[in-house]
């Protein structure tokens, strides 16, 4: 992925995410009134006039506050500008020109990046008025009049922007990219694992639970292949979500969870397994996705012999409904297991979309059926004619039997675990589907 890429930043408020989203096509970045929403830098595609690029929303910049957010979110920005081919300063026409516009224009004029001037909020059509011409005052050449939200003049600042850039057409998207989402409940290290595996600040890590929104996309190659790795909001009980923020970023999670082929469970083993766990746990298999669950923090647990042990017992109590997926202990500070969290994911992905032939299917099936009988009901034999894949993440696998009432939750129980047996299937769920001869 050799695309070029353009930042979008400016001071809070001023619609930077309502013009991302307008550029990418898509509702990526959540909008709101409130200041500060956006806190990591969202990525999206973007193609105009056949040239495509890399678009990043940032969080807005106030260049002299001591917040321990606010601060972070400037490191953000700024790294989104150290990495940015073209950057899009975006100012508020209703507002006017404010003391911040001119600090953060300084700070881009530092970059020595080339920058567009978008002047946002430009509702209405015809001669500018006199507001928009103080905006010449920053010192970055001709502003462009733009209307995120109707869409006014986003082409003109598509054209300035392209101008700008060197975009290489030859687009080699590889399918060998395994999509990993990180889910878990508030505070679990979600971020701090993206940020240990990139090696960089990718997200921003603080104490303060909650401090994810958005989902957040990082691209990683390894020794062991590529990811692309979604950090994502904490779930948290539906009665502890006060405001739509949360409730926007809380979609967001479940969105990446969809998306993903691979779910990373994140636990807090200082915690130790909550009910919430069990339930974020819950989305991911009910979504059919692959999964693996990862123990953080297991460097700050005081431990014996026996800690791990009794951990697994705990998890394999409280997990049960997903036995299938492996348990790796890590420290996204540290950097403990993280090979190991790399080789399970990778083992989870291929068994989600493994394919079994039909016929070794079959001789397993009467195998299975001839070491324990299926079952029967006032003299009438549950049979089993024949069995087939019919799909993949999850692996899907359709029964055609003689009777559904008499194929047993049971007996179904039985069938998955001979299949787990021989084909192995560690790290996904599987799903099966009963059919009587002639239904369609």
């Amino acid at each position: 992925m050799n695309k070029p890429v353009i930042a979008i930043v400016g001071r809070p408020n001023v619609g930077k995410s309502t013009l991302f989203n307008k550029l990418i096509g898509q509702r990526l970045s959540i909008v709101d009134d409130t200041p500060g929403v956006t806190r990591d830098r969202i990525y999206g595609e973007i193609e105009w006039c056949g040239k495509s690029a890399v678009v990043v929303d940032t969080g807005g910049i106030e260049p002299k506050s001591d917040d321990v957010i606010l601060s972070q979110m400037r490191r953000q920005a700024q790294l989104a500008i150290d990495t940015a081919s073209v950057i899009v300063l975006v100012t508020d026409l209703k507002s006017g020109m404010v003391a911040t516009d001119s600090e953060v224009a300084q700070m881009l004029q530092k970059s020595g990046k080339p920058v567009v001037v978008c002047v946002n909020k430009s509702d209405s059509v015809g001669e500018p008025p006199m507001e928009f011409y103080e905006f010449y005052n920053l010192g970055l050449g001709e502003p462009v009049r733009v209307s995120a939200v109707h869409g006014h003049g986003t082409g003109d600042l598509l054209d300035r922007v392209f101008e700008y850039l060197d975009c290489d057409s030859d687009d080699n998207e590889d399918d060998d990219v395994i999509s990993v989402a990180v889910i878990g409940k508030p505070n679990a290290g979600k971020s701090s694992l993206i940020n240990k595996i990139t090696d960089e600040e990718r997200c921003i890590v603080s104490d303060i639970a909650g401090t994810t929104r958005d989902t957040i996309d990082t691209l990683v190659e390894n020794r062991f292949g590529r990811f692309n790795f979604t950090d994502t909001a904490g779930l948290r009980r539906r009665s502890r979500i006060y405001d739509d923020i949360e409730k926007y970023s809380m979609i967001r999670a479940k969105m990446a969870i969809e998306r993903s082929d691979v779910c990373v469970i994140m636990i807090d083993a200082t915690e130790g397994v909550t009910e919430q766990d069990t339930k974020v746990a819950g989305l991911a298999h009910e979504a059919g996705r692959a999964c693996v669950i990862a123990v953080n923090k297991w460097d700050a647990v005081e431990k014996n012999d026996k800690t791990m042990q009794e951990f697994r017992k705990k998890l394999d109590t409280d997990f049960a409904f997903m036995s299938y997926a492996p348990q790796v202990f890590i420290s996204a500070k540290t950097g403990l297991r993280l090979d190991r969290l790399f080789e399970a994911i990778v083992t989870a992905s291929e068994n989600a979309a493994m394919r079994i032939r039909t016929g070794m299917l079959n001789e397993l099936l009467a195998q299975a059926t001839t070491r324990v009988q299926p079952p029967s009901d006032k003299g009438k034999r549950l049979k089993i004619y024949y069995m087939t894949q019919a799909g993949v993440k999850p692996p899907t696998f359709v029964f055609f039997c003689n009777s559904k009432e008499l194929f047993h939750f049971s007996y179904q129980r039985y069938l998955e675990n001979r299949i787990r047996e021989a084909f192995g299937l560690e790290g996904t769920p599987v799903k099966i589907i009963v059919r009587e001869r002639g239904e369609k």
